[in-house]
């Protein structure tokens, strides 16, 4: 395990609640989330970015790149993916189109998650102009 601090314990909502405020202020997601724990010990957090946002797909890129791809020989026991009900029966991405983040490896805390993300994210990661690329 090359990602850092080990937990021997279990997620739990409170330890969720950490990941969920930094991710409140991350431009284009909305504060009003979804968490959990799987039966294994593993932790989930669904949530939904305003599609219509400037910096919503940048936002999408940089937490793909953090949680599935930042180390291709060693990757972070996470998974960031969008979820949806079926389009033809309930309505377009604006309203219906998710996201979550789902860990893989109970040992993996959601602490350690944030650490991560506030590592590799723009910093200050609620300032609108540190999201803003070079080449935009």
């Amino acid at each position: 395990m090359f990602w850092g601090i080990v937990s021997n314990t279990m997620a739990t909502e409170t330890q969720l609640k950490t990941l969920t405020e930094y991710l409140t202020r991350v431009p284009s997601i909305n504060p009003n989330m979804g968490s959990g724990v799987f039966e294994n010990g593993c932790w989930w957090v669904k949530f939904q970015i305003d599609i219509q946002h400037k910096m919503a797909w940048r936002v999408v890129q940089e937490l793909g790149h953090v949680l599935n791809y930042m180390s291709l020989g060693e990757r972070l026991p996470t998974v960031f993916m969008p979820v949806s009900p079926p389009p033809y029966m309930n309505g377009g991405p604006t309203e219906f189109l998710s996201w979550v983040i789902e860990c893989k490896d109970k040992e993996f805390a959601p602490a350690t998650c944030v650490e991560w993300l506030e590592g590799r994210l723009p910093r200050p990661v609620d300032n609108l102009k540190e999201w803003e690329s070079v080449d935009e």
